[in-house]
């Protein structure tokens, strides 16, 4: 399985950025997606970016669409989220995760349950 750390979470405030990481260790050769979820107490986790480790293609859910941007090195094995024009809503702790399986269909990167390797995650809280 593959291993996941996070990292780049803390305290923002609305309107600014903040950039996470997350590097991926074990396997990492088979790792064909890669994406971005968050967690808030009352809830499951909520798909927010993918991207498709081969190609690079991405995928974003609509709240974060032209605020928040995707990325990978393959050579380091890490992905990134660029988190631009930070809102209160963005607050939530944001876990990484990977998967192996191929990917057919486009809703495959936003299903949670596509993702078999889960990091600890990383919380970002936004303030006013």
């Amino acid at each position: 399985q593959v291993l996941l750390v996070e990292s780049g979470g803390g305290l923002g405030q609305a309107g600014g950025s903040r950039r996470l990481s997350c590097v991926a260790s074990n396997h990492t050769a088979r790792i064909t997606a890669m994406a971005w979820f968050r967690q808030d107490p009352e809830k499951e986790h909520t798909f927010v970016a993918a991207i498709d480790w081969t190609t690079g293609a991405t995928y974003y859910t609509d709240f974060v669409k032209g605020r928040f941007t995707i990325s990978r090195d393959i050579a380091k094995n890490e992905m990134y989220l660029q988190m631009n024009r930070l809102k209160l809503d963005d607050t939530a702790v944001y876990h990484c995760a990977a998967d192996s399986r191929p990917r057919y269909y486009t809703s495959t990167y936003k299903n949670a349950n596509m993702y078999s390797s889960w990091g600890q995650g990383t919380q970002v809280t936004v303030s006013s």
